[in-house]
């Protein structure tokens, strides 16, 4: 007898003890994946910052300075709107070490006006006001170096795109486990490295391996999820997943507060990562690769362990498994199949440019926050909270209201928090919070929705390679947001919030052109993709019609 392994799930348990125990497991890996995603907002804080300059330390140890007045008459104010501030990357060419200097106002004897004494860059390093250390304190990525710390998240995300691009051949090809525990090992010893590194150059390079590989062991993770539970659940077990990832927010905004120095925060968050190599001896390979590879037998040993961990039974008829995919004539899909017809183009588009503000809005506003923010570990865990209702209004609402509304809504809240953001006064901080929060809901149901809407527009056979294509628009995103974000606060702190304002709502227009998914049965081919958006009840009525004629009797 041939079954389909949907069919064997149904008898050995869809959702039971088995599931449930790879459900936890996998999903630590999606808790472990966060601070490599967003770590950055820790272990690249920027505090404020201002040049060291020789003498001025033993001047005001000397006239009994408190820390307010060094500033005031050591210090440059700040400069025009627009520019870096001289306050952090200029200083006075001046000698402090010279005897002349009073202690009231040392600089009026050198010039009345200080605006004439001249301004020099910061020969001498900077000073940090901050108790603990990022890499951007320890390599001073400051001022004139301060791209390299965009550079250092881009590099990150340039790992995830090559990751994510390749890790579907290389899970079909070797397995998804092997490539699991390999992933594993990998990001493991390059988080180490990482934490050691002596120099920028040696920590870019271990975090682009990271990126490389942590990405495409969370994706595994979520395949080999899906492929453990029954058709049924697929979608709610992906939406927990990715709530898993929420969880790991939680715990980053912990560890970060009581590990203020970065290289024992990412010592600490990366170990987890070789307990992970005891999954050797506790998740199987999944049964459906085994089946695509012709391994029937050992697919079968697999199904009868999930069946007695279930305490359930396979029925002894039950001798040959096959994939659903099994059925039907063989197509090669193409690059070109996403844009040669109309309204496939016209969904690869969409989807292209929802998958890039996704990324866009939820790395960025996250950045930004740390940037922004008074209390950065306090407002970083109250907008990580706001991510568990976001999961669970996409599961009350998708197959009741649809994906389309919920969808575009969610977009256009994010733009519109984005927007007002920008214009709140800074006395008016919970107010600032809470739209800050309706920012961080929307994308965050934007980015699940994105997910399950992808695979429901494509047919079968370009089904994958849709998903994929599109979804590496994401990682183009994560390349282009620290740049985005780090440049633009320079020029006005508020302005990336207006670009993501005005990105977030054109995404959200976008949406309402795409066709409804709810109650539709996945397009099996080009043809049934390209008619979706059109009304079937003609066609239903009509072919209903002529049963009915048939069914009339002959007099």
């Amino acid at each position: 007898m041939t079954t389909t392994v949907d069919d064997a799930l149904e008898h050995g348990g869809e959702f039971h003890f088995f599931q449930k125990q790879m459900f936890f497991l996998l999903s630590l890996l999606s808790v472990a994946f966060t601070p490599i995603y967003v770590g950055i907002v820790f272990l690249g804080f920027t505090p404020d910052h201002r040049c060291r300059s020789p003498g001025v330390a033993e001047l005001s140890l000397r006239c009994g300075w408190s820390p307010a007045e060094e500033l005031n008459y050591t210090v440059p104010g700040p400069g025009p709107v627009g520019e870096a501030s001289p306050r952090q990357c200029r200083r006075y060419e001046v000698d402090w070490n010279q005897s002349a200097l009073s202690c009231v106002d040392p600089l009026a004897s050198l010039d009345t006006n200080r605006s004439r004494l001249p301004l020099g860059p910061c020969r001498d390093g900077w000073l940090y006001e901050t108790p603990g250390s990022s890499i951007v304190t320890e390599f001073n990525l400051v001022c004139a170096n301060s791209w390299m710390l965009d550079l250092f998240q881009s590099s990150v995300n340039v790992g995830f795109f090559i990751g994510s691009m390749s890790i579907g051949y290389i899970a079909d090809r070797f397995g998804r486990k092997r490539c699991l525990l390999t992933t594993i090992l990998i990001n493991a010893a390059s988080g180490v490295l990482m934490a050691i590194s002596p120099t920028y150059t040696w920590m870019l390079i271990f975090r682009l391996i990271q990126g490389l590989v942590s990405k495409a062991g969370w994706l595994i993770g979520f395949i080999l999820i899906t492929e453990f539970v029954g058709r049924s659940y697929r979608r709610t077990v992906g939406i927990f997943y990715q709530a898993a990832f929420t969880v790991g927010l939680l715990v980053l905004a912990g560890v970060a507060y009581a590990l203020p120095h970065w290289r024992w925060l990412q010592f600490t968050v990366t170990l987890p990562n070789f307990c992970f190599l005891l999954y050797y001896w506790c998740i199987p390979e999944s049964p459906r690769w085994l089946i695509s590879q012709n391994k029937n037998a050992e697919a079968m040993r697999i199904f009868k362990h999930i069946a007695k961990k279930n305490g359930k039974s396979l029925p002894a008829s039950l001798q040959r498994l096959r994939l659903e995919e099994e059925t039907g004539k063989k197509l090669n899909p193409s690059f070109l199949d996403l844009v040669r017809t109309p309204q496939i183009r016209k969904h690869t588009l969409i989807l292209m440019y929802n998958w890039f503000t996704s990324s866009v809005l939820y790395q960025g506003l996250i950045m930004h926050m740390g940037l922004a923010g008074d209390n950065i570990y306090l407002e970083f865990f109250y907008s990580a909270l706001v991510e568990f209702p976001a999961a669970f209004m996409v599961i009350l609402t998708i197959d009741r209201i649809g994906r389309r509304y919920p969808w575009a809504a969610s977009n256009i809240v994010a733009g519109a928090a984005c927007l007002a953001s920008g214009f709140i006064p800074g006395d008016l901080q919970w107010l600032r919070i809470i739209v800050s929060c309706l920012g961080r809901m929307g994308i965050t149901m934007a980015y699940e929705i994105v997910c399950l809407v992808n695979a429901e527009l494509y047919p079968t056979f370009i089904r994958n390679l849709g998903v994929h294509v599109c979804s590496s628009m994401c990682d183009i995103g994560g390349i282009i947001t620290p740049f985005l974000v780090y440049r633009l606060t320079n020029i006005w702190l508020e302005l990336p919030l207006m670009v993501f304002a005005v990105v977030g709502l054109v995404a959200g227009g976008l949406v309402l052109l795409l066709p409804e998914t709810k109650g539709k049965a996945l397009p099996e081919t080009i043809e049934e993709a390209e008619n979706m958006q059109r009304p079937r009840k003609n066609k239903e009525k009509m072919i209903y019609l002529q049963v009915q004629k048939l069914d009339i009797p002959l007099n």
